[in-house]
């Protein structure tokens, strides 16, 4: 998964420091997209020598080189940088470069939504003891945002439920959604797949979660079973297919990134 990059480690703890001409630096366009070089299947960072910003917060380190956020205009002296979407760099590269961008999309979201204090208007400064947002008038604090949400693999003997989005991605899927308010993450797997699909479901059971820094998530795994006959009432405004595919058809997804894909496999190899 986008996470697996051992011997490689992320250091996500906090440091207030500067930048320093060995650093690497990010940063994105209002569209979203990384300004990042981008060879066969390799993503570098422009470092604190090659960029004029004139202020970037440390975001975090993999193994022991830092990462910093360009938070205003960026002038690059590289000619061979180029802004690509998070959806376009996971179709062409992979690593611990690709770990970082989302991780640093999941940031700068944050920082891009939350520019002004939602109690008294002020302009939120970046904190200085730990990852926040602070409000300099009235002191309000404000953490990072982090969306959970559940991946389901229902399974009915040797048959998984496979879904495809209506929109969006247009590989093989499974049942995916938000945790509402009020609610346990077992009750989302169950809300969730009636809701797309009109199956009732028992056995619910943890496998796994993931960081999924391209829509702020946290995504958690689940397995469960069809309870009854299985029959399915997809919800047309959300999926295009949905349907019961026995182990031996599963067609995965074309990279190993996602919690998503890992789960269709596990199940197609027996091994679920």
């Amino acid at each position: 998964m986008i996470q697996d990059i051992y011997p490689s480690k992320l250091n996500n703890s906090f440091m207030d420091c500067e930048l320093t001409p060995e650093d690497y630096v990010i940063w994105f366009n209002a569209e979203g997209k990384a300004c990042v070089r981008l060879g066969e299947d390799r993503i570098t960072f422009a470092t604190g020598a090659e960029v004029n910003v004139s202020s970037a917060v440390y975001l975090f380190s993999v193994d022991e080189r830092k990462h910093f956020l360009a938070l205003d205009e960026v002038n690059c002296q590289g000619s061979d940088f180029a802004y690509f979407s998070t959806r376009e760099l996971r179709d062409r590269a992979s690593g611990k470069e690709l770990y970082a961008v989302f991780t640093a999309y999941h940031l700068w979201r944050w920082y891009e939504d939350n520019q002004y204090c939602g109690r008294c208007a002020g302009r939120l400064e970046p904190g200085k003891k730990e990852r926040a947002l602070v409000c300099p008038s009235c002191g309000n604090v404000i953490y990072p945002r982090i969306n959970p949400a559940v991946i389901v693999g229902v399974t009915k003997g040797e048959q998984l439920l496979i879904t495809r989005y209506r929109e969006g991605y247009k590989h093989n899927a499974l049942v995916a959604g938000f945790t509402e308010i009020g609610e346990t993450l077992e009750e989302t797997v169950a809300r969730e797949v009636m809701e797309e699909t009109g199956v009732q479901v028992k056995n619910i059971r943890y496998y796994k979660s993931q960081p999924w820094g391209m829509a702020q998530d946290m995504l958690v795994g689940f397995f469960c079973e069809a309870d009854g006959d299985g029959e399915i009432h997809m919800d047309e405004n959300e999926l295009k297919y949905a349907e019961w595919v026995s182990r031996e058809d599963i067609v995965l997804q074309p990279n190993n990134l996602s919690l998503t894909n890992e789960m269709m496999r596990v199940f197609k190899e027996g091994k679920a």
